[in-house]
């Protein structure tokens, strides 16, 4: 596997008036991680639609090491869909070495390829039942481990968490890591956050069609909105002895006359400087406790609340099949 850098410039995408994608650029290296974020109906789908071909652009370009993704440069590429299917009347074994062959792999390495994977899943003992008789979380592994048996350079999974439960999850985000350990590059597309936390190296964010950001997920959570909370002994006045260098407010008093504030700190404001302020104005501190951003934070800030996508688990969509 020697990898490959997709590059994403200007993709548009009209239906009639509707600006589906509307300027979409972005890029991806070779071994890394690169999530596409936003809420359900931003166009994260339709973007990965267009670079493997299934959706004609109606502006932009698409291209692979420098090179357009035409039909022979696809052969690199592994699409998992956001519309699951796989042939249920098909055995994982036989399901994964037909998709195999379709991307070129000799019969014996296509079978050689999907034995790997089954092991690697936990799913040796599954491979000659019929896809019919698996539970969810499994058959959407088994088509995971069809969308990579060829080793593709490029990996696209749009919204590959979906309907997992934590065990599977864990599994899949080990084979994904693994995948880009090998040098591939890997894009997905989720609207929960936490996943791409977890497993992106870089990301970017898009609402209403429109990128609002690109880079890495630290720089993304620098732009989230900081907290902390403290708490002071007695009477001791904090906002006030910090003579407005930052935006504190008095919280409900605590127990044994320990006052509670908030501080909400501005851009460029860091936790630790707010506690070494406090220290140096005599604060009789009692507790401390600064926010962890996340990037559900960091979205709502640089696109809006409106757009945010949700932080908890969304229902599981339902399941597809060609055969069904």
């Amino acid at each position: 596997m020697s990898g490959a850098a997709l590059a994403v410039d200007g993709l548009v995408k009209l239906y009639g008036s509707l600006r589906a994608v509307d300027g979409v650029s972005f890029s991806a290296r070779a071994g890394e991680v690169f999530g596409v974020l936003g809420p359900n109906g931003a166009g994260k789908s339709t973007t990965l639609r267009i670079i493997v071909g299934i959706l004609k652009a109606s502006a932009g370009t698409v291209t692979l090491d420098g090179k357009p993704l035409d039909r022979a440069a696809l052969r690199r590429v592994g699409y998992l869909p956001e519309e699951r299917g796989a042939y249920r009347a098909m055995t994982p074994m036989s399901f994964i070495t037909y998709i195999a062959r379709l991307k070129g792999l000799s019969h014996k390495a296509a079978r050689a390829a999907a034995e790997r994977l089954l092991e690697s899943q936990q799913l040796s003992g599954y491979g000659d039942k019929k896809i019919k008789t698996l539970s969810k979380g499994m058959a959407q592994k088994v088509q995971i481990a069809a969308t990579i048996a060829h080793d593709p350079d490029l990996v696209i999974l749009d919204e590959p968490f979906s309907g997992l439960d934590p065990l599977n999850q864990a599994s899949v985000e080990a084979m994904i890591r693994d995948f880009a350990a090998r040098g591939a590059t890997v894009l997905f597309s989720t609207h929960i956050m936490e996943h791409a936390e977890r497993m992106c190296s870089r990301i970017a964010l898009i609402a209403q069609g429109k990128k609002a950001f690109e880079g890495s997920v630290e720089q993304a959570l620098e732009a989230a909105p900081r907290t902390a909370v403290l708490e002071t002994e007695g009477g001791f006045d904090l906002a006030g002895a910090l003579g407005g260098a930052f935006a504190i407010e008095a919280l409900a008093e605590g127990f044994a006359g320990v006052r509670r504030w908030r501080a909400d700190l501005a851009a460029g404001q860091s936790p630790r400087a707010l506690l070494q302020a406090s220290v140096a104005a005599g604060a009789p501190l009692t507790a401390f406790e600064p926010s962890r951003p996340t990037l559900h934070d960091a979205f709502v800030r640089l696109v809006g609340d409106a757009s945010a996508p949700q932080s908890p688990d969304a229902p599981a969509s339902g399941w597809r099949s060609p055969d069904a």
